[in-house]
């Protein structure tokens, strides 16, 4: 397998279905929503929506109809975090994925709306794959067995509304964040900082898996092996970032270097230092590899797709 060439077909297919759920730039609010599409259109490698897409894989899944509402919602919540993330009263960052935050573009009014207005319209979007359950794709009714089939898809479709709901919550990133904001300028220990990187970052990455694994039928027992493999890769993962905003460049990354020194955040390499902070790394690249495998299923994609996450260089 060539991952690079994989990973861009996938990031391609991504974008593709992404743009097929944006709104139109229509309206007297048409703004708003401009400010809403540049912002998800400002590119990434869109991990979120890979990760819940291969997960689906794995258990499965094989109808693009059923994921791909799901996918778009999680990018469209993911960068509603980011637009919010960069606002003056937060990181106040003026770079993000190469270009100009929405702020800076579009004020900081507008930018807090679009925020707003992707958080909602990823429900929206989200709600379209209920539509699955119920007719066909040229909208006609269900035949009865069918219909009973879609019935049992609906009780998925709902266990996945109720992770999209929570996880980007008081329960998950926004809760985190809390803690990130409040922690700020003060001196914080190892376990208070793993529940902002769990929380913070970690929530999303279960959340996309988790529903992946939920769509395609896998069991609660499964469901939960699931969310143990995305929590360590996304430990993992917001210590890497940590890494990079101290050793990296804004070319390669995309955005500033230095924001959480600059922000007075504590992380694990100003608790441990480059080389301990690597060291957590590949332990809990390790433990998400040991955790993926005791399903016993394979995904030889997504495999390494865990390996890149965690080793990535932006």
């Amino acid at each position: 397998m060539n991952f690079k060439e994989e990973f861009e077909e996938r990031v391609e297919n991504i974008e593709r279905v992404i743009r097929d759920y944006l709104p139109e730039e229509t309206g007297y609010q048409k703004t708003v929503l401009e400010a809403m599409n540049y912002s998800v259109l400002a590119g990434g490698k869109r991990l979120r929506p890979m990760l819940m897409e291969e997960t689906f894989r794995l258990f499965g899944g094989k109808d693009e109809k059923v994921i791909a509402p799901f996918m778009a919602a999680m990018e469209m919540i993911h960068t509603y975090s980011l637009v919010h993330d960069d606002l003056p009263a937060m990181d106040n960052d003026e770079y993000r994925r190469g270009r100009k935050t929405t702020h800076v573009v579009f004020g900081e009014a507008i930018g807090i709306l679009a925020g707003d207005g992707l958080l909602n319209f990823a429900y929206e979007t989200a709600c379209k794959g209920y539509e699955y359950c119920l007719y066909d794709e040229n909208h006609d009714s269900l035949d009865e067995k069918t219909l009973l089939d879609r019935i049992q898809y609906s009780n998925r479709f709902m266990k996945a509304m109720t992770i999209l709901a929570k996880k980007p919550g008081i329960y998950g990133m926004l809760g985190g964040q809390v803690i990130d904001v409040e922690a700020t300028g003060k001196s914080i220990d190892k376990s208070k900082l793993d529940v902002i990187h769990e929380w913070k970052t970690g929530a999303l990455i279960e959340a996309s898996m988790m529903i992946g694994a939920i769509l395609a039928g896998a069991n609660d027992v499964e469901v939960e092996v699931v969310r143990k493999v995305a929590l360590s890769i996304g430990l993992a993962f917001q210590i890497q970032d940590d890494i990079l905003d101290e050793t990296s460049t804004m070319q390669v990354l995309g955005k500033p270097i230095h924001s959480d020194e600059k922000n007075e955040k504590t992380t694990y390499v100003t608790l441990f230092g480059i080389k301990q902070a690597k060291k957590f790394v590949e332990e809990l690249t390790g433990q998400a590899i040991e955790q993926y495998q005791s399903l016993n299923k394979e995904n030889e994609f997504l495999e390494a797709l865990i390996y890149f996450l965690i080793d990535r260089k932006n």
